[in-house]
């Protein structure tokens, strides 16, 4: 018995060399962590056990047999997370550049499947070279299956994918589909054709970094959701970022306890500009509303016209959809529709209530909007709001002009509580583009045009821009000085925190793509 186990521990201690102790040094001087580091650094102490550590791959050609490791270049297993039940996979690059083989897939596809079965997040810490060539279209089949899983898990179960080192090719597109992405600087990328293919047939010069570095995929592409300056701090924010989510679709996220006290907030009341036309950082609103630094910004450098995140409010989670006066006036853009309509899907998805300020102008106009898509991407918007089921509640904070108005979570497309501030407007356009075109001729045909416009121009807000007639309406349920608004949101969200919607049967909608 003695020599069985000492011939356990010895495979025990192959598998955790991975690739080797001078692969692993090779890793540590690009400043990376091992496959194993990761997971001690991201795992309750521990806590996790490890599944499939004694795999190997099946490869007989160009000398593959020759070369095998325990485990074949993926760790993978459960463990919790503050508590929390967690699975993780953590490829490891050591061993083979971290390249998936069909071994290599099948150990994350029957992770993924207990992780659906028990109904806990999934988290994939990524660290690959792609699919392991030696192999050929076994390793490819083993990527279809885990985009295969991933979109099964999609809406069920959280999922978190961290790229900590290259992620090319086929690779890219599991991350892609789970629900966040987050990237460390200088360190990791992803691209679906590399820096040398794109030189061959588009004759560009650029490097892997300015190509799918974190940074360009951070304020680009948008792909990613957020750039970390290093892997312990990425690891971190998974932590964080779980901790706003429940287990799975079924629950909701824990209520953090929180003691009532004085919910008033006079500093809203003096943070709105004079000037209508004059920016400030929906930012502050969201902190002074927001428990005290419980704001995680989500997307925080792609399409800064519309913030989005998550935050706790009387220690409940919730998600947060704001417009941003700070930059393009606020205005909804292709960019800015699709990343909220996204963060608002994820929401729905997990029981995550939702709260919108609201503070839009419009759609930005020109050529470049409607030729991408302004039209389809800004009703990728409205649909999410639209199909969305937990509570929402909207606060317009001042503008809420024309279609904008509709689509960023309008009493007409479901909201449950729809407040305003007396600084709100609400019409379907600015009272001097509405003057111009209700009263041209008589502007045209003053001795004083520009005067007469001005005068117009008052009239027209004096009628339309206030909250006073949407409120007459029963569009706005209430105009609430700014102060009041933490106290009103609490209030409100632990009324509507048993809503029930029973939708139409179907397979599934049609959303705008």
């Amino acid at each position: 018995m003695d020599k069985k186990i000492a011939l356990l521990r010895d495979k025990i201690n192959q598998a955790n060399l991975g690739g080797g102790q001078a692969r692993i040094d090779s890793q540590h001087k690009k400043g990376k962590l091992t496959a194993r580091e990761r997971i001690h650094f991201l795992m309750d102490d521990g806590s996790f056990e490890e599944i499939g550590m004694m795999v190997t791959h099946r490869s007989t050609d160009f000398g593959m047999e020759r070369e095998k490791y325990p485990g074949d270049g993926v760790v993978t297993g459960y463990g919790t997370i503050n508590g929390r039940l967690t699975y993780v996979f953590s490829q490891d690059f050591t061993v083979f550049g971290g390249s998936l083989s069909e071994t290599h897939a099948e150990k994350i596809c029957k992770l993924m499947d207990m992780a659906m079965k028990n109904g806990a997040p999934l988290i994939g810490l990524n660290d690959s070279g792609g699919a392991r060539i030696q192999e050929g279209v076994v390793s490819l089949g083993g990527y279809a299956d885990i985009f295969y899983k991933n979109v099964q898990a999609s809406g069920v179960i959280p999922q978190l994918s961290a790229i900590m080192g290259p992620c090319a090719g086929g690779a890219v597109y599991s991350p892609a589909i789970t629900d966040f992405i987050l990237m460390v600087e200088n360190t990791s990328y992803m691209f679906v054709t590399g820096p040398n293919v794109v030189k061959t047939v588009t004759h560009e010069e650029v490097t892997s970094e300015e190509l799918g570095g974190a940074s360009t995929h951070a304020t680009k592409s948008g792909v990613t959701h957020f750039a970390c300056a290093n892997e312990i701090e990425a690891i971190n924010h998974v932590k964080k970022l779980l901790s706003y989510m429940p287990q799975n679709c079924e629950e909701i996220a824990d209520h953090l306890p929180y003691e009532t006290a004085d919910e008033n907030r006079p500093q809203l009341n003096t943070l709105m500009p004079e000037n209508a036309s004059q920016p400030y950082d929906i930012r502050e609103v969201i902190e002074n509303v927001a428990d005290t630094e419980s704001f995680l910004e989500v997307h925080a450098a792609y399409a800064e016209n519309i913030v989005v995140g998550f935050a706790r409010l009387a220690g409940r989670s919730i998600g947060i959809v704001a417009n941003q006066p700070a930059y393009l006036a606020g205005v909804l853009d292709s960019n800015s529709s699709a990343k909220a309509a996204r963060f608002v899907r994820f929401c729905d998805c997990f029981n995550i209530p939702l709260l919108v300020f609201e503070d839009v102008p419009g759609f930005l106009p020109g050529t470049d909007q409607e030729w991408n898509g302004i039209i389809t991407n800004g009703a990728k918007l409205l649909y999410a709001f639209s199909e969305a089921t937990v509570p929402r509640i909207t606060v317009i904070t001042r503008k809420a002009y024309g279609g904008a108005y509709d689509v960023m979570n309008s009493k007409h497309i479901g909201a449950d509580m729809n407040y305003a501030w007396p600084t709100a407007e609400i019409a379907v356009m600015g009272a001097k583009g509405a003057a111009e075109i209700i009263f041209k001729r008589e502007i045209t045909a003053a001795e004083n045009p520009e005067e007469k416009w001005l005068e117009k121009e008052k009239l027209y807000s004096d009628i339309f821009a206030n909250p006073y007639r949407a409120a007459e309406r029963g569009f706005i349920d209430e105009v609430i000085e700014p102060a009041q608004t933490r106290t009103k949101l609490i209030k409100a969200f632990k009324m509507l925190e048993n809503k029930v919607v029973n939708n139409p049967r179907k397979k599934h909608g049609n959303i705008p793509l």
